[in-house]
């Protein structure tokens, strides 16, 4: 079995894919690399091919018809055989020192047959426009160098969150929780994340910085005009999690607090997304969404609706709106717009 397996959602990537797959084969025999070409209409499937023939033991190609990014991740885990699972962005790489003693702990700790669900990281925002790159750590929330339980989870600070860049799931935990992404939908990340956490026995943060997550494209999912255009697929993501939350009965209270803090700031992207539209449709749009918290779990809809983010995002009129607004530096640092 493979240590690691990491799938690379690919569509139309051929200009910067290689940076990405370059950046992994360091890792070795201990790795599979899962090339998943989302039915690209350039070049990707040849590249991918190319890499899996150069590298036969190391590298896949995946082809299907597209699906979107959900059904790109759902490919790579259905085919993962590594006992940990990673996505990697086609625009995104690792830095290879971190990498290779991410890799030496998670064989380690394999070693030692101590369970470990996930492992959590920290990632470097790789911003054009910025001369010194800004790092998400973990250091003021989570015990480091251990494996930990949620017991041990701190406070995290506002922003600060377990993101599909910072996260290495157990592949078997994933695959039992019964996470099945939508397709053609973007920001499914937010899914991959926060449905698996219920899950979640045990821990380890590693204070290394992994993940080199690019912004800068004009095209990219987290371009401000791009996000309020797919204001749709934010909205159906943010009800997905809205629904699952109000499924969950019986969680640790460290858990629920974590996933309600992470639904709040997915509630304030998408209310803030349709606040800065600017179109009388979107903040119909707006007010359904809080609507359908009420409707779906009356304390969910309190939590959030009188909670921080959640009060400035329903404060009445054009300077209630202004107000609203201004609560998008935090929803800045969450998403990293470009």
């Amino acid at each position: 079995m493979k240590l690691l397996t990491v799938a690379i959602p690919c569509y139309n990537s051929e200009a910067y894919m290689s940076k990405c797959i370059e950046s992994l084969l360091p890792g070795g025999e201990d790795v599979e690399i899962l090339i998943v070409d989302d039915g690209s209409k350039d070049g990707t499937a040849q590249i991918a091919d190319d890499y899996a023939a150069k590298y036969p033991s190391i590298i896949r190609a995946i082809h299907q018809e597209n699906g979107g990014h959900g059904e790109a991740v759902n490919a790579g885990l259905r085919n993962a055989t590594g006992m940990y699972y990673k996505v990697v962005d086609s625009d995104d790489w690792f830095k290879e020192d971190a990498y290779l003693a991410v890799l030496s702990k998670l064989r380690e700790l394999a070693g030692e047959g101590k369970g470990l669900d996930m492992m959590i990281c920290n990632f470097v925002y790789e911003k054009e426009s910025l001369k010194h790159k800004k790092v998400m750590t973990y250091r003021t929330a989570l015990p480091k160098d251990q494996v930990f339980t949620w017991d041990q989870v701190k406070h995290f600070l506002p922003g600060q969150y377990i993101l599909m860049h910072s996260v290495i799931y157990r592949t078997r935990l994933l695959q039992d929780c019964g996470m099945e992404l939508p397709k053609h939908t973007f920001y499914v990340d937010n899914i991959f994340v926060f449905h698996p956490l219920p899950f979640v026995k045990t821990m380890y943060y590693m204070d290394v910085n992994l993940y080199r997550y690019y912004i800068g494209r004009e095209d990219q999912s987290v371009n401000e005009q791009v996000m309020i255009g797919r204001i749709d697929q934010q909205i159906r993501v943010n009800r997905i999690m809205i629904d699952y939350m109000a499924d969950q009965k019986m969680l640790h209270p460290k858990v629920r607090h974590y996933m309600m803090n992470y639904l709040d700031i997915i509630t304030t992207v998408t209310s803030i997304m349709l606040i800065k539209s600017d179109t009388e449709e979107n903040l119909l749009k707006k007010r359904d969404l809080w609507q359908y918290i009420k409707d779906k779990d009356i304390w969910m809809y309190l939590r959030l609706r009188f909670g921080i983010l959640g009060s400035a995002m329903n404060l009445p009129g054009k300077g209630g709106r202004k107000i609203s607004v201004a609560e998008y530096k935090i929803a800045r640092r969450f998403v990293g717009f470009n």
